[in-house]
């Protein structure tokens, strides 16, 4: 079974992220908030594109479900005020 870490982990190998946080406990359902530059200039679709391609088959595989929310550090920034 698949831990929010781990999901973390996996993001992180193949997305540069200013932050990230995952949470999940049942394995194979997810919600996510990931801070990216990668993002800059993106549509949200683009963005989330980025993250199932992080992913790779393990979206197929592992995870039934992953709800996020994906934000450029600029965006991430104003949201934090």
């Amino acid at each position: 079974m698949l831990s929010a870490a781990q999901l973390e982990s996996y993001i992180t190998e193949g997305l540069a992220c200013d932050y990230i946080k995952v949470l999940g406990d049942d394995g194979t359902h997810f919600e996510a908030v990931i801070v990216s530059p990668a993002f800059e200039g993106k549509r949200m679709i683009q963005q989330h594109q980025l993250v199932y391609a992080a992913l790779g088959d393990r979206m197929r595989a592992e995870i039934h479900a992953l709800s996020m929310k994906t934000f450029t550090p600029e965006a991430w920034a104003a949201a934090s005020k």
